[in-house]
């Protein structure tokens, strides 16, 4: 299967990544992306851009370099109930959301507190996909974080930098295998994203993919087949 996109990807905006836009842009056409997403770490992440970098977004174009570019956020989940370091009506304005845990964020709590906190970021209606929930410093019931990504129209990611050598995430792997377990069960898509840093892992799928087919893990459940079905999940249609 072909992947036509990467939605999780930052620039040197984020403060501990190491290309430019127009960088990152180019390296995605390069790899044949039809849509490339740029989601720089929002304010309670150390060194990333402040509020008045995702109120300006406006000026930029969404096409560049022959490909589709969508512009929004890595949101941090920052406490056990789901709220996010951004202000509700900018999460709003930006084109996808993603909401992820951080150590240097969120202080890893409970399965039951894990849990929490990625359902009620989850049921915020500004959140696109849930990113790397594969983290065992974050241990969550899986079952009901993929019925709530169901139930909310939420995408769940497989993250390809948890699944790589490098990854500080822990026991990634098992944890994916898990959900995506249940995601078949539920009929619950996926997202796969690079998680880029660098522009050299734009596109980047390799570990995921090869854990997708090891799984047998069906197609029509991985959004990166179309980017109209990607566009479905997303603030901005």
């Amino acid at each position: 299967m072909e992947f036509l996109l990467d939605s999780h990807t930052h620039t040197i905006a984020s403060g501990h990544a190491y290309n430019t836009m127009n960088e990152m842009v180019r390296a995605a056409a390069d790899r044949g992306l039809k849509l490339l997403g740029i989601t720089e770490h929002a304010m309670a992440m150390a060194g990333t851009c402040n509020e008045f970098h995702f109120m300006n977004l406006k000026v930029l174009p969404r096409e560049m370099g022959g490909i589709e570019v969508y512009f929004g956020t890595e949101a941090n989940i920052v406490d056990y109930d789901g709220r996010m370091d951004m202000r509700q009506n900018l999460l709003e304005r930006m084109d996808v959301v993603i909401a992820s845990m951080h150590i240097p964020c969120i202080r890893p709590g409970t399965i039951a507190e894990n849990t929490r906190a990625c359902v009620k970021a989850i049921e915020n209606p500004a959140v696109n996909i849930l990113g790397h929930p594969d983290d065992a410093r974050f241990p969550v019931d899986y079952e009901e974080v993929v019925a709530a990504a169901k139930e909310h129209h939420v995408l769940l990611e497989l993250n390809n930098t948890s699944l790589g050598p490098n990854t500080t995430r822990r026991n990634a792997r098992e944890n994916d295998i898990a959900m995506l377990k249940l995601c078949r069960r539920y009929d619950a898509p996926i997202i796969v994203n690079s998680d880029a840093h660098c522009a050299m892992d734009v596109g980047g799928h390799e570990y995921a993919k090869a854990l997708l087919s090891e799984l047998e893990f069906p197609e029509h459940l991985i959004v990166n087949r179309s980017v109209e079905a990607y566009k479905k999940y997303t603030n901005r249609s």
